[in-house]
This record gives structure tokens, C-alpha cells and sequence, in this order.
């Protein structure tokens, strides 16, 4: 498979009675059909939210040729999210998001002109590289023109509950994401088992701040 081989190929999970839809992107390592993704978007539908997943065309390449790839550069990743943008559903009220990576693609895809969307949510937003405290990826956060949630794990080594605290405590309150802490969470949400809780719970809580978040939008 070639990049002019590469679709816009989006994976519908639709609720029952949808309010509104979500399209997720992937992160940086696993596609459309990881067990988070699947999951999620199962969780999501059943709350009354469409779900939409894709592959970047790095990952389907890296699909077809069954050999992992690394993701492409942010300019290439933006236009491919964009042209999946204009394949949403014409019914419902839009939403975008992603895990880590993918979340942070699409809180810099709203920053463009002409892009149109209700919200973002970024499930594990990668603020900085593990490790490198001082590589902030945050620096287009007061661009953003629509509410921006970020659910993020306690643990989270892209961004822990201590360090985006203090992040935000140097930032506007017009320019810092709305955050959904989930306990003891690591970049998956996946917490210890001395937490009491379980990875499932995270998720679950993850899912239901989405979608009121998502209702206090339309409502408001």
C-alpha cells in the first residue's frame, strides 16, 4: 500500500437515539481497532453519542504492509483529519477528539479557519514527552475556539495531576482545557489495583463526562 492508496475511510458506532456524534483519532501506536478505541466508542454509543473512528494513513499503511510505521509529521495528520471531517454525518452536531496523540491533533485542527465543531475532547492529552517536563505541547491551547475537555490519568507520564496543576496555575483561565481527572489513571486511564478501582470504572466515568459535557453544550 502506497500513500495515494491511503482512504477516507470512517468507522460508524452509532447510538440508538444520538444527540450528537464524536470522531476519535487514534494515538501514535495502536489504529482504529485497538481495544481502547473499540471499547470506548461502544461506551460512547450506548450514552447516546455516535461514534466515529478512522485510521491515519500512516496506520493504514502500516496495516496493509503489517509493519508498524512511525506517525506522520502534524501537517499531514491535520489534513487527513480534516478530510475526515467533511465525511461526518449531516444530522448531528459535531464533536472531535482523540486519544493522546490523536486528542492532540484535533484540539489543533479547531484552531484552523473554517473548521466548524461544537468541542474537543482528548482522552490522555500528551502535554509533554515522558520525561521531558519542559517540551510543553500546549502552546496553541489559547487558540482553541470551542470548550476543550481533557480526561486525563492521575499517572499519566505525558502529564500527571501535579505537573498540569501547575501548568495551570501559570495559564489564563480562558486558555487552559477544561480537566476530567481519573483516579490513579496511567495514559490508557488504566489504574493499580491498590486504587480500588479498575480500568473499566475509569473508562466508564471517562465515557459519562463526555457525554454531559457533551449535553451541556447543546443545552447551553
Amino acid at each position: 500500500m502506497t500513500q495515494s492508496e491511503v482512504k477516507i475511510d470512517i468507522e460508524w458506532h452509532h447510538a440508538e437515539q444520538p444527540q450528537a456524534q464524536l470522531i476519535l483519532a487514534h494515538g501514535a501506536g495502536a489504529g482504529r481497532d485497538s481495544e481502547f478505541m473499540q471499547d470506548m466508542a461502544t461506551r460512547l454509543s450506548t450514552l447516546g453519542i455516535t461514534v466515529g473512528l478512522f485510521d491515519f494513513g500512516y496506520m493504514q499503511i502500516a496495516k496493509a504492509l503489517d509493519k508498524r510505521r512511525p506517525p506522520e509529521r502534524a501537517p499531514k495528520l491535520l489534513a487527513h483529519y480534516r478530510d475526515v471531517l467533511g465525511a461526518q454525518l449531516d444530522s448531528l452536531p459535531v464533536f472531535i477528539g482523540g486519544k493522546s496523540m490523536g486528542g492532540r491533533m484535533a484540539s489543533m485542527l479547531v484552531c484552523e479557519e473554517n473548521i466548524q465543531v461544537q468541542g474537543v475532547f482528548a482522552l490522555g492529552y500528551p502535554f509533554h514527552p515522558p520525561g521531558k517536563p519542559d517540551k510543553l505541547r500546549i502552546e496553541h491551547f489559547a487558540d482553541i475556539p470551542c470548550p476543550f475537555v481533557v480526561l486525563q490519568g492521575e499517572r499519566d507520564t505525558f502529564g500527571n495531576h501535579a505537573e498540569v496543576n501547575a501548568l495551570a496555575v501559570e495559564a489564563e483561565d480562558q486558555s487552559w482545557p477544561e480537566l476530567v481527572w481519573l483516579k490513579d489513571g496511567d495514559h490508557s486511564l488504566k489504574p493499580r489495583k491498590a486504587s480500588g478501582l479498575t480500568e473499566a470504572q475509569n473508562r466508564q466515568l471517562a465515557v459519562e463526562a463526555i457525554a454531559t459535557k457533551i449535553a451541556e453544550i447543546l443545552n447551553g
